[in-house]
């Protein structure tokens, strides 16, 4: 199949293709390069890839029609896969603007060539944070995502909603995947854990906000990148699916684990609870596991082994100026 990835230099969008090209598709990476963080580890992470025949790199942005309908018309894409995004609670609450343009409008734009191009597959990565603070858990797609809580969140429940208006009016299959908290190598580094081994082998204090008490759903990449693969194979109506590891995780737990696994204590600084933060993320993936023959393999324990290995292997590479700590995907 003839794939465009977009996203595809970022986290989670790099390892994907990654996939997808030993798979033997060909495969188009779209990623502005933008300086949410620095664009040096976006290149980094495409390195390996762009040796192979069946990648090409296009550096565009999606709100720019004019190159967008210019690629469309070059290329016969089999499928879109949307990762592309303006990610971030607390940097949304600066940046409402942004976001709604990014994330809302950059995603019509991608459909519309859909529609125009007679492309019928489209994959849209969602977020657990359109829960907000729902307190039923664990978390299901049927539950109500009507409370919002940060404009990322609400710019994520509307990319679903167009997304099934695109699907209801041209037919086009799409499935929506909410991601709860992806970590592993190549984590932004505004992520929590990314932030939280960086602050601890500095031996600088370490921003507990709240009690410490808040507990997230936490997915290492690799389960992740299964739950995409199995979108890309099994895209056929409109669905919502959650991609989560199923377990939650107390903060003061994985900054212990933190911990133990760079073999450093960490200084806490505990502060008030943030805007936009909820107080669990907890997925029910009995329906991931069902149709897209979904089954995440890796705890939190082994997870973290495997993040901090990475992270020492590259904190040489690591010049991120402090930033905001974002918790959700």
């Amino acid at each position: 199949m003839q794939l465009l990835v977009t996203g595809g230099a970022g986290f989670i969008g790099s390892h994907l293709i990654e996939k997808l090209i030993a798979e033997d598709h060909n495969v188009v990476c779209l990623d502005s390069f933008n300086d949410y963080y620095d664009p040096a580890l976006k290149r980094r992470n495409i390195q390996s890839a762009l040796s192979s025949p069946n990648y090409a790199l296009v550096e565009l942005d999606i709100l720019d029609d004019a190159r967008l309908e210019a690629l469309f018309n070059e290329h016969a894409f089999d499928m879109v896969i949307h990762l592309a995004a303006r990610a971030g609670v607390r940097p949304s609450i600066q940046q409402p603007l942004l976001y709604e343009q990014v994330n809302v409008q950059g995603t019509i734009h991608l459909l519309e060539m859909c529609r125009i191009h007679g492309i019928k597959k489209f994959v849209f990565a969602s977020s657990s944070s359109v829960y907000g603070a729902n307190k039923k858990v664990p978390f299901a797609e049927s539950d109500s995502v009507d409370n919002p809580v940060s404009p990322y969140a609400a710019t994520k429940k509307a990319g679903e909603l167009i997304c099934y208006t695109y699907h209801k009016l041209y037919n086009i299959s799409i499935n929506c995947l909410r991601f709860f908290t992806v970590y592993g190598p190549r984590q932004r580094p505004d992520m929590a854990i990314h932030k939280f081994a960086r602050l601890i082998y500095q031996g600088r204090p370490l921003p507990v906000f709240g009690s410490g008490k808040s507990r997230r759903d936490y997915t290492y990449y690799t389960d992740i990148i299964q739950g995409l693969l199995g979108a890309i194979r099994y895209c056929d109506g409109y669905h919502i699916y959650n991609l989560g590891e199923s377990k939650t995780v107390e903060l003061m737990t994985l900054i212990e684990l933190l911990q133990e696994a760079l073999g450093i204590e960490a200084i806490l600084d505990f502060q008030p609870d943030q805007p936009g933060d909820v107080p669990i993320t907890f997925a029910d993936v009995s329906k991931a596991r069902a149709e897209l023959k979904y089954d995440p393999q890796i705890n939190i324990e082994e997870g973290i082994r495997l993040f901090a290995k990475w992270f020492l292997e590259n904190t040489e590479l690591d010049r991120t100026e402090d930033v905001a700590i974002d918790a959700v995907r």
